[in-house]
């Protein structure tokens, strides 16, 4: 479905190239109100997307360093990290890091998934004695707890707002669409592979984030040589949020393009304070499938889930008109349109009941030192 909406809105902004970004695409059909209310979505979802990376960096240094310092204080360590990356500022520059990024993310979960599988029993688990290993094919969860994990789900594929921007880059715009389903197919088949061979290996005692899911040792390498890639995606999530008000707020100024203090200072203003309130974020939501799980409900099931959709019924209102088949796929993207609305009002009251039974417990305390790198999930509470 996340393939499939960004297509939809891609063949969107093809039949009107003067739109640049889903915000753009907004405005022309809905007006001023509805556009900038899209784009404060697409700014607060990416510094959340910022967040759950610097939560990334905070998890990684504690494992690697054994909680060597206070939580807090690795995520402003991160905090500072990212706003150094996000402030180089031409996507050109970024080319080789995002390259070592994804080599690195790749190594890391491999690490993982090889490591689990060379365990007698999950690492998490009662290590004597009998346990439940929470291997089933289906389960029956709270609404709250299912709408979460299904929200974590969505968010990890979700691109929509941020891959609209490129097909203005492309020589061939209308490659768009090929582009869009191959990568669609290709992250799916990795992360199914993947997570269904680590949960085939560990069960119910995975961690949150997953690469603590081999024990004590591979923990530790995994974090160590996802570390770069933390740091990166943070760096590009930031400096996405931060390029969009950027051009906003000198568009049509002769300091836009130029090497001016203006320039750089509303450059560097922007990369610090969303960085700042993306690590507000952090310690406010210290349980990565939670802050998942907020962003998604949030903010990318609206602007990846409804608002495709609906750019498609302004295209082809004539639908409404024709025969069977034509008001079968118009019903079709109404469907998608009351699934989005599902995970955005369903996902905001699922996340909220599971972070205040999470607080209830005293797990995923705000500000807090306690190390968060030996998070387990149970069964029960996904």
């Amino acid at each position: 479905m996340n393939a499939y909406t960004s297509v939809i809105a891609g063949d969107f902004k093809i039949n009107h190239p003067e739109c640049h970004t889903i915000v753009d695409m907004s405005r022309l059909i809905w007006g001023n109100i509805i556009a900038e209310f899209v784009s404060v979505l697409l700014i607060l979802g990416y510094v959340l997307c910022t967040a759950s990376a610097i939560l990334g960096i905070s998890t990684a240094l504690n494992a690697v360093s054994e909680n060597g310092a206070c939580t807090a204080v690795f995520s402003f360590v991160g905090l500072i990290m990212t706003v150094m990356f996000a402030s180089i500022r031409t996507w050109s520059s970024m080319t080789w890091p995002l390259a070592i990024s994804f080599f690195c993310v790749m190594a890391a979960v491999l690490a993982v998934v090889i490591g689990s599988a060379q365990l007698k029993r999950p690492s998490a688990a009662p290590q004597t004695g009998p346990y439940d290993f929470g291997f089933v094919a289906i389960r029956y969860p709270t609404f709250a707890a299912g709408i979460t994990a299904a929200n974590a789900i969505f968010a990890s594929s979700t691109g929509c707002p941020g891959t609209i921007p490129i097909i203005s880059e492309m020589r061939q715009p209308t490659d768009f669409r090929r582009v869009t389903i191959n990568v669609g197919c290709i992250v799916t088949v990795i992360y199914l592979v993947l997570s269904m061979t680590m949960y085939s290996y560990v069960g119910q005692w995975i961690a949150s984030p997953s690469l603590g899911s081999a024990g004590p040792l591979i923990k530790k390498v995994a974090y160590g040589v996802a570390l770069p890639s933390l740091v990166v995606s943070a760096g590009l999530f930031n400096h996405v949020s931060a390029k969009y008000i950027f051009v906003r707020v000198l568009r049509g100024t002769k300091h836009l393009q130029s090497n001016s203090l203006v320039h750089w200072s509303t450059w560097l203003g922007l990369n610090l304070g969303l960085g700042v309130l993306a690590y507000v974020f952090a310690e406010a939501v210290p349980v990565f499938n939670y802050l998942l799980a907020l962003l998604a409900s949030v903010c990318f099931a609206p602007m990846s889930i409804m608002l495709p959709p609906l750019f498609w019924m302004a295209d082809h209102k004539h639908y409404l008109k024709a025969g069977t088949k034509e008001k079968v796929i118009y019903a079709a993207h109404v469907g998608i349109l009351l699934i989005g609305s599902l995970m955005c009002v369903g996902g905001i009251y699922g996340v909220g009941v599971s972070i205040a039974q999470a607080s209830s417990t005293g797990f995923g305390r705000v500000f807090s030192c306690a190390d968060n790198s030996n998070t387990v999930i149970s069964q029960q509470s996904r």
